[in-house]
């Protein structure tokens, strides 16, 4: 099973490179990378699930109502992409879930920050996928967190995927950077290990990033981003397709996990 996740949000990362760019610009660029990934699953039969600002789902009711008619997850991923306060986590959950039409389960922090657990059980989340069980320089470092699925405060805490032994993230810096052939041999290891793949990406991945001016972002971001980036996503897809994988929804694997270890029924 290969959980895909996509947090859909204003892109405003450049801010964090020095960059200014508009509201209006931050949430084009969403969008069409969001128009991009619904597309190439729609060709494929795939069903996801999209981590949404609040923020963002208010200024774009008609891209989230596409996700769910197409069969798509919503999920939490807070109210602002670069604000967060614990009220912000019940807060974002019911716009979301007034927006979609659907219930809200699941939770993913902007940025992959700490987050207190206890809020999340407070706000009514079954499931948090917040935790990069590895070592990043500047941003965490979580080695001493389960590489697998677990529960904290009754919560199911399904972390980002690594691989075995050394946890090299396979989340989207990965897939910018890597060779492909590495990446699907690392994947093949996890899901052997794990019995499942959490894969995490962005939609605005999908523009082109090279414009170092508008942007700022180094090479190690821009690499293969845009219709680059779009390939190397369809080819993952196509070859855990060919190795037999299935792709799931977040919402459906919290729902195995759940009656996996659900107690029997006492026979009197």
């Amino acid at each position: 099973m290969i959980l895909l996740g996509f947090d859909v949000e204003e892109f405003d990362m450049p801010f964090e490179y020095g960059k200014s760019i508009s509201f209006d610009e931050q949430l084009e660029i969403s969008t069409r990378g969001t128009n991009i990934i619904l597309n190439l699953l729609k060709e494929r039969g795939i069903k996801v699930t999209f981590f949404c600002t609040a923020n963002y789902a208010i200024n774009k009711p008609e891209v989230i109502k596409r996700m769910v008619a197409e069969g798509h997850e919503i999920a939490s991923h807070g109210y602002y992409h670069s604000d967060f306060k614990a009220e912000h986590l019940r807060q974002s959950k019911l716009t979301l879930e007034d927006i979609s039409g659907t219930e809200v389960t699941g939770f993913r922090m902007a940025r992959m920050m700490p987050v207190d657990e206890a809020e999340i059980a407070k706000a009514g989340y079954e499931y948090n996928s917040s935790i990069n069980p590895t070592w990043l320089p500047g941003r965490y470092n979580n080695f001493d967190k389960p590489r697998s699925w677990f529960y904290d405060h009754d919560v199911l805490q399904i972390p980002a995927s690594v691989s075995p032994v050394v946890r090299f993230p396979l989340f989207w810096l990965s897939f910018h950077n890597l060779p492909l052939s590495l990446l699907k041999r690392m994947a093949s290891a996890a899901h052997k290990k794990d019995g499942y793949l959490n894969l995490y990406f962005h939609p605005w991945e999908f523009t082109d990033l090279h414009d170092k001016e508008k942007f700022g972002f180094p090479g190690y971001v821009s690499k293969n981003s845009g219709e680059a980036f779009a390939r190397r996503i369809a080819d993952f897809i196509d070859w855990a397709t060919d190795k037999g994988y299935t792709f799931r929804r977040t919402d459906s694997f919290c729902s195995k996990i759940k009656n996996k270890n659900k107690p029997e029924p006492v026979l009197r």
